[in-house]
């Protein structure tokens, strides 16, 4: 497939994926959302629905990675030219960009409305899974809605838990979501993908909110931090690091292992 193959599919598909995902976090999150307090259940489907619609969108025109962890996976099996990888993680962060900003778009009224109301405001709870919580820093009201946090901030468990959920996302696109081509996702790959995304999240998500998607987190966090939204607190960027290096080294094990077991 040509640069701009990669680069229109990925981008646009990306965007999607992330437009729908962090809409239903904020539709879950927000105070005059519809769909306020939804709940885990809701957020887990609504991000299968996302990679469903992102992959179908993409699946023909760049071949559906939507992930740099998918990306690095696939050229590891043989699936991807490395030459074409930079493009792709690309091309894949900045469509997350776009779909977070998207989303701001989507919820900007309801967005102002719960930063501005003093309740949401005046009684935030420390940084979320900080132990210490004296001495933790003022986590954003709405963080949540573009990154994914932990549960209990113990950066070891956190990568490793990240590792193990992108691990097995890559290993069952690797192993039933291939196109004929073997470049990526195809038609039904899609849909068994988002399938697998949503066991993923109601299985391991708990722990850390499962990223398993280096640039879902990174890009919308660069977004919450570059928005003029009043009262959002801070991006955390100390944890940052955290969604992006799991989700790399659970698909490049998941590459490696599909080379040794099943090529």
């Amino acid at each position: 497939m040509s640069s701009s193959d990669i680069f229109i599919g990925e981008t646009i598909g990306t965007a999607i994926l992330i437009l729908l995902g962090a809409g239903v976090c904020a539709a879950v999150t927000l105070k005059r959302s519809k769909a306020q307090n939804a709940g885990w259940l809701a957020i887990t489907f609504g991000w299968g629905f996302a990679v469903l619609t992102g992959a179908y969108i993409a699946s023909g025109v760049s071949g559906a990675h939507l992930n740099p962890a998918v990306t690095i996976g696939l050229a590891i099996q043989g699936g991807t030219a490395w030459s074409d990888v930079p493009l792709y993680l690309a091309s894949e962060l900045l469509g997350a960009m776009i779909g977070a900003v998207l989303v701001w778009a989507v919820y900007y009224g309801q967005l102002h409305a719960h930063l501005t109301d003093p309740e949401i405001v005046e009684n935030q709870p420390a940084e979320e899974g900080m132990v210490d919580q004296s001495t933790a820093p003022k986590a954003g009201p709405v963080l949540g809605i573009f990154t994914t946090g932990p549960e209990i901030r113990h950066m070891v468990q956190n990568v490793v838990t990240e590792i193990i959920a992108t691990f097995v996302l890559i290993l069952a696109i690797l192993t039933q979501g291939l196109n004929d081509e073997g470049n990526g996702l195809g038609a039904l790959g899609a849909l068994i993908t988002a399938l697998v995304v949503v066991g993923i999240g109601l299985s391991l998500g708990g722990p850390t909110g499962y990223a398993i998607n280096p640039v879902r987190d990174l890009g919308p966090r660069i977004v919450h931090a570059l928005l003029p939204l009043p009262n959002k607190g801070g991006s955390d960027w100390g944890y940052a690091w955290v969604p992006v290096v799991g989700p790399l080294i659970g698909g490049a094990l998941a590459g490696g292992l599909y080379n040794l077991a099943f090529a």
